[in-house]
């Protein structure tokens, strides 16, 4: 059944990357849902509050970009925001990136996260992979152990502003330790123990941390992964640190010499204190990928993220007290740092530690035992879950949000035939530059395969061609032309906003570039395409990568594939294919014209690549991406070094292959 699905309900494009047709959808909601809903809860309250009408998402919408300071003061007052000092402008009137909100406003984020959960009420379910089960900490116990691991860290000299940095697996132990950081007032930042020593160093020695909390290892695919090398190696390249907390989480070690351990933490009852800090004041530091030069960090407020999580969680999850949030992923991605504002709602958040695909369906097994009502995972698990056949547990799931990358047509139809055929599956995208979304679904919206719902309340967003003009059912890029109180307050290290200007606004000043290649449709919903950066641009015409991914990654001779367009001298282009066949096949001559028909007949003829490579692997970022740019570099000629941060790949082998191919191809 699977691979008959996958050949009806294939995305076709035009070649300007628009739908020729708009896709029946997959699923309605009912009155009775919508009127059940969160959302129309806030538009109920909202219509008492303006004094007028709001029908719907679309209503809410164009009034809160109409007037995004009163929308934003609309979401502080309905979700009870608290300032411990009044606000005197909701926010200034310079251009980003200098906006600041709430001005004079002060508050703590933490606080917020555990003032509503009920005593008896699960707050972490925690679950690690291989079917064990679940440990669940209730909110009474999550705040107590807060408290005390906050009082842990003033006792240890912990200041506001000051750094604590973690290398923690998906676990208690990294909410605990984040929610006292913020409770303190000090900047959080914390890498995943799959990445490497050079990787976390390249992140966490920016940042100066005077703490460092590190757990002994991780589980993945059914191994005791032991990271007591890399912890020590941290412990030798931050010199910064003055306190070491020991996580004995995989191995019944004692705490290396001179390391506290977690217990102590937690041994001694505190008052739960909450420094009080700016609206501005930085609470973490996400970083992007760094696939060249040292990642990019960037610095979170207390109350932007207050706000967003408010806005998101309780408006767009729908999440609800007593309810819970199952999100698979990795302490390394901005997932982690959105699940965790589901609490901000009296609501727990499953915590998986693991291999997505230890056995093939793990997730939905875990999401169906511990009775997850939303669900938030990356398109390439489902992707994965469904190519290996496996027929995941019926669940009690109302809705999947799907991020990471743009969830393939096929992906839509495996979860409704597969997971739930009353569920919304609402693709959405944002990430790490706002630690929440620009665009994804809402209980208004229907569920049509490849198509995201629309854009969420007080994003006021467009795709602009080359001259900034605005589009509709073209492609262009994506931007944002007001300011978001999530955005960055600043980069690290970046005191004038030199590299924050060049990041987001040097193409158009005032202007927020995301750079992703999308086409905002005539009906509201939209398609994401892929990387502008990594454009594809063939004889005139613009091509989306994400539109081959699509197409191709769900044949069953083939694991993965990348493309990558490269320019080259007198005008000419060469558009190449690498592919990674599945277990007992090969990248032979059938396959290859099985590929080019498929792209012939389902996208265009110019999708039709020069060349079709077998390769080992496709390489990706530590958070799953495709490494398209680097690998578009070293085809250009550009050295390994040069062209991609080796610490930031999952992969270093396969990056050196690409880099081995492309030094042959120009020999």
């Amino acid at each position: 059944m699977l691979v008959t699905v996958r050949r009806l309900y294939v995305r076709t494009m035009t070649p300007s990357g628009a739908t020729p047709h708009e896709p029946d959808p997959l699923w309605t909601p009912t009155q009775a849902r919508i009127e059940g809903s969160a959302l129309r809860a806030f538009l109920d309250r909202l219509e008492e509050r303006e004094g007028r009408p709001f029908p719907d998402h679309d209503a809410l919408h164009a009034w809160s970009v109409e007037d995004v300071g009163r929308f934003w003061l609309s979401v502080v007052e309905y979700f009870g925001v608290e300032f411990s000092a009044p606000w005197t402008e909701v926010r200034t009137a310079e251009e980003m990136p200098r906006t600041r909100w709430f001005t004079g406003a002060r508050l703590n984020w933490a606080q917020h996260l555990l003032r509503r959960g009920a005593d008896a009420d699960a707050a972490l379910v925690c679950v690690r992979e291989g079917g064990t089960p679940a440990r669940e900490i209730t909110f009474a116990e999550l705040r107590r152990s807060v408290a005390a691991a906050a009082g842990w860290l003033r006792r240890a000299g912990v200041r506001p502003g000051d750094r604590v940095g973690a290398y923690l697996p998906n676990t208690e132990h990294a909410v605990i330790a984040c929610l006292a950081t913020a409770a303190v007032g000090a900047v959080w930042a914390c890498c995943s123990p799959d990445f490497g020593a050079d990787g976390t160093i390249g992140r966490l020695a920016q940042l100066e941390p005077t703490v460092l909390i590190a757990a002994d290892g991780y589980h993945w695919n059914g191994r005791e992964i032991d990271r007591g090398d890399v912890v020590a190696q941290l412990r030798a390249n931050l010199p910064t640190v003055r306190h070491v907390v020991h996580v004995p989480y995989v191995f019944d070690r004692p705490a290396p010499d001179g390391a506290t351990p977690w217990s102590e933490l937690l041994a001694t009852d505190a008052p739960a204190e909450f420094e009080q800090v700016e609206f501005s004041h930085p609470l973490w530091v996400l970083f992007t990928s760094g696939t060249t030069g040292l990642p990019k960090g960037l610095v979170h407020g207390h109350g932007g993220i207050t706000l967003e999580g408010a806005k998101w969680a309780g408006l767009y999850a729908g999440m609800r007290p007593g309810e819970r949030m199952f999100a698979f992923t990795s302490t390394g991605w901005a997932l982690w740092n959105m699940q965790v504002d589901t609490l901000m709602h009296g609501a727990g958040i499953v915590l998986y530690e693991g291999s997505p695909g230890f056995p093939a369906d793990a997730v939905w097994e875990v999401a169906a035992r511990t009775e997850a009502d939303v669900m938030l995972i990356g398109a390439a698990v489902i992707t994965a879950t469904a190519n290996s056949g496996a027929v995941p547990p019926r669940n009690r799931l109302r809705h999947v949000m799907v991020s990471g990358s743009a969830l393939p047509p096929a992906g839509y139809h495996w979860i409704m035939e597969n997971v739930g055929d009353d569920l919304r599956i609402d693709s959405t995208s944002g990430g790490t530059d706002i630690s929440g979304a620009f665009v994804g679904a809402n209980e208004y919206t229907p569920v049509r395969a490849g198509r995201i719902g629309g854009v969420l309340a007080g994003v006021d967003c467009a795709a602009w061609d080359e001259d900034g003009k605005p589009v509709v059912d073209a492609v262009g890029d994506l931007v944002i032309t007001q300011p978001m109180p999530s955005m960055p307050v600043h980069l690290w290290n970046d005191p004038d906003s030199t590299r924050y200007t060049e990041s987001y606004f040097d193409t158009w000043p005032g202007v927020w570039r995301h750079g992703d290649w999308v086409t905002m449709h005539a009906d509201g919903s939209i398609s994401i395409h892929g990387r502008s950066d990594s454009t594809l641009n063939r004889q005139g015409v613009r091509l989306g990568s994400s539109d081959f991914y699509d197409v191709l990654d769900t044949l069953p001779e083939i694991t993965e594939t990348l493309v990558i367009g490269l320019e080259l001298p007198d005008d000419a282009y060469w558009l190449g294919l690498f592919v990674v066949p599945a277990d007992g096949h090969a990248v032979d001559d059938e396959l290859k014209q099985k590929i080019v028909t498929t792209l012939r007949t389902r996208l265009t003829n110019r999708h039709v690549p020069d060349e079709i490579v077998q390769a080992p692997a496709v390489p990706h970022t530590l958070s799953g991406k495709k490494l398209e740019v680097p690998i578009k570099k070293l085809l250009s000629g550009r050295p390994l070094e040069k062209a991609a941060n080796i610490a930031s790949v999952d992969d270093p082998d396969a990056l050196r292959w690409y880099a081995r191919f492309a030094a042959e191809r120009t020999t």
